[in-house]
């Protein structure tokens, strides 16, 4: 059972949908497929932004950032997911779980900080369009990006130590596709206070304040808009936002229902209910990162032309 002889958990048994077996094949084939669009559609936004002088700019900065950071989350996670579906009996060794949980828990906390970072960013691009490029200089946004992505490494390691110090000594079936920290903290044999409030000013850190800033925000950038007299104007305006409020109102509606209610040991729901979470969390992982390429490619007038420009030219020299 993955035990010592001193009932230390040395392993972890990933459930997944073991109980659903004709359910594993079709979310098998539709996360592997779901993987690789995220892995062509990033790539290719990350390959125009660097191609392209054009989209040098801040706001494209750190779009190249949430691309990059959706291919490192759903790396550190959807292959652990693949294979629940191909084996019956899906184990992990301790220390892996610890690795996947770390990375994935770093990977989603520095997703909200930077989509606070790019709405700062819009702010400063309305608010104070004569002003931008001096307040969001390249050593101004390059920090930013930085911030984010250290926020992110270093709240994982705080939680991930906490989670490694506990004993999981009365069972070692985790409920979900991954090692999950919600599932894990419920298979601790000890009192999980500590890791409890640890996850609630965690929540508070890097989900309500980012949440807050954009929120703040964009209630100063509609302000701005509609004193813009021209219709084409306020049109132009709304067209740089509304990307990345659909990228954060699914980002944001599949984290809280996560994290925002961290749960004790002792309050194990039914298996639909994990089921349910479960499912939840995978779509937060797979299907949000893969979506995140096309909202901003079809939403941006920008993106698609150096698309273009980029297909046209490398057709022009595959001619030559």
């Amino acid at each position: 059972m993955g035990r010592t002889n001193d009932s230390i958990v040395t392993e972890f048994v990933l459930v997944g949908l073991s109980s659903h077996p004709k359910l594993q094949t079709v979310f098998f084939v539709l996360v592997l497929w779901m993987y690789l669009m995220i892995f062509l559609g990033n790539g290719v936004l990350i390959s125009v932004i660097i191609y392209d002088s054009h989209l040098h700019t801040p706001m494209y900065f750190f779009l190249c950032n949430l691309s990059f950071l959706d291919i490192c989350y759903t790396s550190s996670s959807v292959p652990l997911v693949l294979n629940t579906f191909l084996t019956v009996r899906n184990s992990v060794p301790f220390s892996g779980c610890m690795v996947q949980m770390f990375l994935s828990f770093a990977m989603g906390v520095t997703e909200c900080v930077l989509l606070g970072m790019m709405a700062l960013d819009r702010y400063v691009a309305i608010c104070y369009p004569l002003r931008y490029p001096v307040i969001m200089s390249k050593g101004v946004y390059m920090l930013m990006a930085a911030g984010s992505w250290v926020s992110g490494l270093v709240n994982s390691v705080v939680q991930t130590s906490l989670a490694m110090r506990l004993p999981f000594c009365t069972n070692n079936v985790i409920n979900h596709f991954v090692c999950e920290i919600l599932a894990i903290l419920k298979l601790a044999c000890a009192d999980i206070s500590i890791n409890v409030i640890s996850m609630t000013v965690s929540n508070l850190m890097f989900l309500v304040i980012p949440l807050l800033v954009i929120s703040i925000s964009y209630t100063f950038i509609v302000a701005t808009i509609l004193r813009i007299p021209s219709t084409e104007g306020k049109r132009k305006a709304f067209s740089t936002c509304s990307a990345h409020l659909t990228v954060v109102t699914i980002f944001y509606g599949t984290v809280f229902f996560m994290y925002s209610k961290p749960k004790s040991s002792r309050s194990v729901g039914t298996d639909n209910q994990d089921i349910i979470e479960a499912l939840i969390s995978l779509f937060y992982g797979v299907v949000t990162p893969a979506l995140n390429p096309l909202i901003y490619s079809l939403r941006n007038k920008d993106v698609k032309a150096a698309v273009k420009n980029l297909l046209g030219r490398k057709n022009f020299s595959d001619g030559t």
